[in-house]
């Protein structure tokens, strides 16, 4: 079966959840003999790969703004190109997202026999980040992809609660996957490596760590709240950007109240290895994630045998059951955190016993058995698709129109990017230029941009 996986960022993973997810899906399933396909953002020519570990890389032509807003527009575009783009040579596309979830009617148009799979994440709508409007606009992709998607994939069994009841027969479970990492020493060349994070001793088992895209929704500013309220002599250690200057300027305001050693802000780590040597060698690691579903960071902390102490909240324990010590607040943080840090030995069963919940249910070897039963299941299933109403012809050519536009203006904007640097007489030329109706209708049929 051929797949295209449109939604992240692209492989190899080095930025959120779906990313990871990917990386680890489409390693597994080209090992099952899948053809795989993964669209990825904007690279230069010159530092991209047509392949990684077995699966085709397709990159977005134009570069990413740096505008917050205009990075979200840009985002939603580059997952319609795709979908216009991929659509016609695979049989299924796997949407991961809900963001442009008004838009997984293309793939239908494009080709009668291809198969829409969306996995629709957490409770995007929820989150504080976006404005009113962001928000309805998210449950109306929520509401259309669920809409559209021949099948709806919710990483969580608590996710499966936002999907319209009329849907639960097309809805199944399946989580994110995580593979056991190799224990790292502290010390050597990745010891090493983190001199390049920071100049602050860090101490092996004398540190809380939190790993997380740094959000009002991973609760980052109720962390460093309750850290600080505990008062405890170790710092905590946090790995991961900031997506808001805002909430950056109030989360290091509260770090600055914090007793020494405070909060040392390491940014993002993506080198595995010093990742899992700080996962592994913490005093316990705090995830602060709300909105769910299942979180890979949380899953990579359990595997690395830590002490959890995590957000209280249904898909927190869907991962760790009674194997965590759960907040609600930065009060009943502190109050724990003070307990975990004063009394380590009552709770060290903890480590092994989410470890071995989590390698039970969520290795890759076992979830990639799953989306192999369920993708053979729905390739048997497609067999037996009807060919849709000949009313869709006509929608069909407008989609192929618009796939021929959308490629003349990446080529422009190739183009426009490459040559840049115009003139004061050049531009003068072109502002005074005038091209009557005849000449332009001739223009636009050679191809050629005046």
């Amino acid at each position: 079966m051929k797949i295209a996986i449109i939604g992240s960022r692209g492989i190899p993973a080095n930025y959120g959840g779906f990313e990871t997810f990917a990386h680890g899906l489409t390693e597994n399933l080209v090992e099952k003999g899948y053809d795989i396909t993964v669209s990825c953002e904007y690279k230069p020519k010159d530092s991209r790969k047509d392949s990684f570990k077995g699966s085709k890389l397709e990159y977005f032509p134009i570069k990413p703004p740096e505008n917050y807003l205009l990075r979200k527009f840009y985002e939603n575009l580059s997952d319609i190109y795709f979908l216009l783009k991929l659509s016609r040579r695979n049989e299924m596309i796997y949407f991961l997202g809900i963001e442009v979830g008004m838009f997984l009617f293309i793939p239908k148009l494009l080709n009668r026999k291809s198969t829409v799979m969306v996995n629709i994440d957490g409770v995007m709508w929820e989150r504080s980040k976006f404005n009113r409007l962001e928000r309805w606009l998210l449950k109306l992709n929520h509401n259309m992809a669920t809409r559209f998607a021949d099948k709806i994939v919710a990483d969580a069994e608590a996710m499966k609660n936002y999907v319209d009841k009329k849907y639960w027969d097309k809805t199944v479970y399946l989580s994110y996957g995580i593979n056991s990492p190799e224990r790292i020493p502290w010390n050597g060349e990745v010891l090493k490596r983190l001199e390049n994070y920071t100049s602050r001793d860090i101490v092996p088992g004398k540190y809380f760590l939190v790993v997380a895209r740094l959000e009002p929704e991973n609760n980052i500013h109720t962390i460093v709240d309750g850290f600080c309220k505990a008062e405890i002599n170790i710092p905590l250690v946090i790995v991961g950007d900031f997506t808001s200057e805002g909430y950056k300027e109030q989360v290091e305001s509260l770090a600055e109240t914090c007793v020494h050693p405070g909060v040392i802000f390491l940014g993002s780590v993506y080198d595995q290895d010093l990742l899992n040597m700080l996962r592994q060698n913490c005093t316990a690691y705090i995830h602060g994630h709300s909105v769910g579903g299942t979180n890979p960071s949380l899953l990579e902390a359990a595997i690395s045998r830590n002490i959890i102490i995590a957000h209280d909240n249904q898909f927190n324990s869907e991962v760790c059951g009674k194997s965590a010590v759960y907040f609600a607040n930065e009060t009943e943080l502190a109050r724990k955190m003070k307990l975990v840090y004063r009394y380590n030995e009552n709770y060290l069963d903890l480590k092994d016993n989410v470890y071995y919940r989590v390698k039970k249910n969520y290795l890759w070897n076992k979830i990639t058995e799953d989306y192999h039963s369920l993708l053979q299941e729905m390739e048997t299933d497609m067999k037996d698709i009807k060919l849709p109403a000949e009313d869709l012809k006509l929608i069909k050519e407008d989609i192929e129109l618009i796939t021929e536009d959308i490629e003349l203006i990446t080529k422009d904007s190739k183009r426009i990017a490459k040559n840049s640097q115009i003139n004061l007489e050049e531009s003068k030329i072109i502002k005074d230029s005038k091209i009557n109706a005849k000449d332009t209708k001739l223009i636009v049929e050679d191809g050629k941009i005046a």
